[in-house]
């Protein structure tokens, strides 16, 4: 039992920084990024919305916390490959997305923050270090960590539109190829098995591959 003079002996603290972030991606995942508010997440906690504040100023600064949390372990994906060094910028990218998709909304959440913390500042490092140890400019090197990061995300984060539609559902891929095939788009038309597919891994590695073989031909 607690004692007067130690209250919270033997429980955790009710209000923590990590606890936060805990309930703070429950909440995006059970409701979504719209859902997800400072109330929210403090009756989530039993605490007055003005405690949050301790550790998180704003809103976005939550957000900013939450990619980072994403993100964590996403960088040694590289150390787990033994191919060249595009295959180890595959396996980081692909672990990316695999980050993003774990939790509704990953995508959003993490586009437009700028985290400084360990995990997205080692997964930009880890990165940059492979292709400078296969000869890019440090320039170069950081132009591409953007172009693969920004792609990565940029398809996540339609992907995860597609999959989390506003009827709870998948989008309908016959509604766009009912409206192709009732109107003048013929070189639509030869394209809609893939534009109406929803093998998104198999979308992503196509792009994947043509960010690779740029890089490839420049180096």
């Amino acid at each position: 039992m607690s004692s007067p003079s130690n209250p919270g002996r033997g429980r955790p603290p009710r209000l923590d920084r990590a606890r936060t972030l805990r309930t703070a991606l429950d909440l995006l995942d059970r409701s979504g990024l719209d859902a997800l508010t400072m109330r929210r997440l403090a009756d989530a906690m039993e605490v007055q919305a003005g405690a949050l504040y301790r550790y998180f100023a704003t809103k976005q600064d939550l957000l900013t916390a939450m990619a980072e949390r994403m993100m964590d372990g996403v960088a040694d994906a590289a150390g787990t490959c033994d191919g060249d060094w595009s295959e180890q910028l595959a396996a980081l990218a692909r672990a990316m997305r695999t980050a993003l998709l774990a939790h509704r909304d990953g995508a959003r959440v993490f586009a437009g923050t700028h985290s400084t913390g360990e995990n997205i500042l080692g997964f930009a490092d880890t990165a940059m270090g492979v292709m400078r140890a296969a000869g890019f400019p440090g320039d170069d090197a950081a132009r591409a960590l953007y172009t693969v990061a920004n792609f990565t995300v940029g398809h996540t984060l339609e992907e995860q539109a597609a999959l989390q539609a506003e009827d709870g559902g998948p989008a309908d891929p016959d509604a766009l190829a009912d409206t192709v095939t009732a109107g003048a788009y013929p070189h639509l038309t030869t394209g809609l098995p893939a534009l109406t597919s929803t093998d998104f891994t198999r979308l992503f590695e196509f792009g994947l591959d043509l960010l690779l073989e740029g890089l490839r031909s420049r180096r």
